[in-house]
């Protein structure tokens, strides 16, 4: 008896496969296998260059990953016919695929530059005027920070105290009149 092996299950058992070889290594060894040396991984700066396998190491877009079974599913009652769900299939992945693909063609490096420019501003206006301004009100108003601080402390402090204990012992027991009781039966 031959065992006869199906082209599903053989992409499945690479996949596989792939997916072990991966978790077995650790972060440095996946970092030499990109080619960063290990002189890069103690570095503060950041390597600009993508890395070409993971587009999302962080994961920031998982509501993204949708799949033609998330948007389109067919209970067992009602059932098209398979060609027709095979090729709705593959032009629902084909035509996802390649308007993504015509649209970041026509989107990506505007959009990227107009991102660059912004967090390029934002990051030059936090760090030469909106952080020295900060640092400047924290220097000059610590005996603001002391008064209030006394304030604080012997004033209001002491009187929430006492009002707390003093509310700290009231109870409220809900109880049914039985009159009422008889009434709304």
């Amino acid at each position: 008896m031959s065992t006869a092996v199906t082209r599903a299950e053989t992409q499945l058992s690479l996949v596989e496969m792939e997916d072990q070889t991966i978790l077995d290594k650790t972060p440095a060894e996946e970092l030499m296998e990109v080619g960063v040396q290990s002189e890069d991984l103690n570095s503060t700066h950041s390597d600009t260059r993508p890395m070409a396998h993971s587009r999302d190491p962080r994961g920031i877009n998982k509501s993204l990953k949708v799949t033609f079974e998330d948007v389109i599913a067919e209970p067992p009652s009602v059932r098209s016919f398979d060609r027709v769900w095979l090729w709705s299939h593959a032009l629902f992945e084909v035509s996802r695929l390649w308007i993504y693909r015509l649209i970041s063609l026509l989107l990506a490096v505007p959009v990227s530059l107009a991102a660059g420019i912004l967090f390029a501003v934002l990051s030059c206006l936090h760090i030469w005027l909106i952080m020295p301004c900060v640092q400047l009100l924290l220097i000059n108003m610590h005996w603001v920070q002391t008064v209030w601080g006394s304030i604080l402390n012997i004033l209001i402090s002491p009187f929430f105290t006492s009002v707390g204990k003093c509310c700290g012992r009231i109870n409220i027991h809900l109880a049914q009149d039985e009159e009422r009781k008889t009434h709304c039966v």
